[in-house]
């Protein structure tokens, strides 16, 4: 098995069976070696364009991949749809690997938690694509791929975390305000302003200049801030630039992009204009929080902006 597009592989091995639907030899063969890696088996690597049909021939499956290189246009967003539809029934996952201009267009349309998005991945990306795909569908997985998967459900639980020191953060606040008497005329504090955010998003960066980046990613937190600063803008924010504001690879913001969407702490808004984007927001409850916690800073003494 190579990977070519246009083979079609039958085998009663038992393994779980994966489609693949590339636009490039490239891509066919990096998805087929992903799912050998995960201990499956490709049941046929085609053409995008055949893939509608097939997905309708095909009696039974455990997942999809699709490897793009460049915008098939409406049969790109049919498909997803179809894969969101299947997911949604509870009939397989899938993998969507894209190019960066292909985000937006993705993001769309890939809402269930079974579709995997990823961005010009590497090795270790679809590993620990396929990890997750199929540990989804109760499989059985190389060493490789179980590893990956418990750094998922590591990731999993600090977004879980984040959501509750915001969640905690936004109720000592409102609590502290209610028992705190009114504060006499002229002493009330500044408003919360985009350009206090963005101070901090600045020192962050800053950092980069004298330690090496990767030592202190914080995609969530990084997203977080860039999300409040526009909120307080009243600022659309699409996918394509939250992943710029994370300051990881895409493939990384658009996975901390979902777990933070699954765990409430944002919200997915479409964009009424334009079909092929969504826009990112804070959810009130977040916002909450991280108004409290920039209150907090400045109750300690420490002043931005």
């Amino acid at each position: 098995m190579n990977g070519v597009i246009g083979q079609d592989f039958t085998s009663y091995d038992g393994a779980p069976a994966v489609l693949v639907f590339a636009d490039s030899a490239e891509g066919g063969a990096a998805a087929d070696a992903a799912v050998r890696a995960a201990g499956g088996r490709v049941g046929a690597v085609l053409p995008i364009g055949e893939a509608l049909g097939r997905l309708d021939a095909q009696a039974a499956l455990d997942g999809v991949i699709v490897e793009l290189q460049d915008d098939p246009g409406e049969i790109l967003d049919r498909l997803l749809d179809r894969l969101d539809q299947e997911a949604r029934m509870g009939r397989h996952g899938s993998i969507v690997s894209i190019p960066a201009q292909l985000i937006d267009a993705a993001a769309a349309r890939a809402t269930h938690g079974d579709m995997i998005l990823l961005c010009q991945p590497d090795a270790a990306d679809r590993a620990a694509a396929m990890g997750a795909l199929l540990a989804g569908r109760g499989m059985s997985l190389h060493e490789r791929g179980r590893g990956e998967t418990v750094q998922l459900k590591q990731l999993s639980e600090e977004v879980g975390r984040i959501a509750r020191t915001l969640s905690a953060l936004s109720a000592t606040d409102a609590r502290r305000t209610r028992e705190r008497p009114a504060a006499p005329e002229g002493e009330e504090k500044a408003p919360l302003t985009s350009a206090a955010i963005r101070t901090l998003i600045r020192a962050r960066r800053l950092r980069d200049q004298y330690f090496d980046s990767a030592l202190f990613a914080d995609p969530a937190w990084d997203m977080l801030l860039d999300l409040m600063a526009a909120r307080l803008d009243a600022r659309k924010v699409a996918v394509s630039s939250l992943c710029i504001a994370a300051a990881v690879p895409p493939t990384t913001a658009l996975r901390w992009i979902k777990m933070l969407t699954d765990e409430g702490l944002l919200i997915r808004v479409a964009d009424p204009h334009d079909g092929r984007r969504v826009f990112i927001e804070l959810s009130d409850a977040a916002a909450e929080g991280m108004a409290a916690y920039m209150r907090t800073l400045a109750k300690i003494g420490v002043h931005v902006g």
